[in-house]
Order: C-alpha cells, then sequence, then structure tokens
C-alpha cells in the first residue's frame, strides 16, 4: 500500500512541475496587445510625416455624417500645404469597407485638411486609411477608431 502513495506523490510532484514549467514559458512569452493602437497622432509609414486625426465636433458619433480633421506636419514640425489626399478604410473584423466615401474637401490652414463624408454605421473596430501626396513624398497612415 506505501508503494501505491509513493507513485501517487511522484505523480503529484511531476504533475506540479509540469504546470510550472508552462507557466514559466508563458509569462516569458511575448503577450498580444490588448487592442489597436487607438493614437489619435503617429508618424505616418515612410515617417515623412506626422498626422493628427479627430472629429471635427470632438466627438465620435455613431450613424451620422460628419466631418474629422487631418493635420499633417513634415517630420521637421513644418505644416504640409497644398497635399493630395485619398481616404478609404473599412472594419478589419468584419472585411468590409466605409459604407460612404470621406474626401479631403478643404485646407484650413497649418496643415489642416477636413474630411468629410465619414460615417461609422455600428460598433466597432474602424479603420481609415489616408494616402497623402505632397512635396516631401508620398506616405500614408491608418488610424483605428474603436465605437
Amino acid at each position: 500500500m506505501a508503494s501505491v502513495w509513493r507513485y501517487i506523490l511522484a505523480g503529484l510532484g511531476l504533475a506540479a512541475l509540469l504546470v510550472g514549467a508552462v507557466a514559466a514559458v508563458y509569462l516569458v512569452l511575448p503577450q498580444p496587445a490588448s487592442g489597436p493602437d487607438i493614437s489619435r497622432s503617429k508618424k505616418t509609414a515612410n515617417a515623412l510625416f506626422l498626422a493628427s486625426f479627430e472629429p471635427e465636433r470632438g466627438v465620435v458619433r455613431q450613424g451620422e455624417l460628419q466631418s474629422w480633421l487631418l493635420t499633417l506636419k513634415t517630420a521637421a514640425g513644418a505644416p504640409v500645404e497644398g497635399a493630395a489626399i485619398t481616404v478609404s478604410g473599412g472594419m478589419p473584423q468584419h472585411d468590409h469597407g466605409l459604407p460612404t466615401s470621406p474626401q479631403a474637401t478643404d485646407y484650413l490652414g497649418d496643415g489642416r485638411y477636413r474630411i468629410d463624408g465619414v460615417k461609422f454605421t455600428m460598433s466597432g473596430w474602424w479603420q481609415l486609411r489616408f494616402a497623402i501626396s505632397a512635396a516631401a513624398g508620398s506616405d500614408s497612415v491608418v488610424f483605428n477608431i474603436v465605437l
């Protein structure tokens, strides 16, 4: 009977050792990000520009057409004037595009561009992609919006 208890204790010891090893490996592995980067200011993909993006009226509204402001600065901090901007995007988790066709409609000075026609029809993770062409070159930036 004593030998049975030795096997049981040895098995429990091995199980505890295995759980400890798995926990150690889990703690050392890089953890996935908790969600998409929702920063409103970032460098463009090739670092030609610093882009900032915000709703014109300060609040993100679901189900309404709204205008947003895209502000572009050079890497040195000067406003980007005369940029050609195209907008695309959608919901990456739902695999569909935007319900509207947002466009850069006005240059407001100091590197600020009005983007009209933005509409988020449902809650979730949205992306807006901007292709930017200016005197400094062509670049792009993606902004994530989570409603």
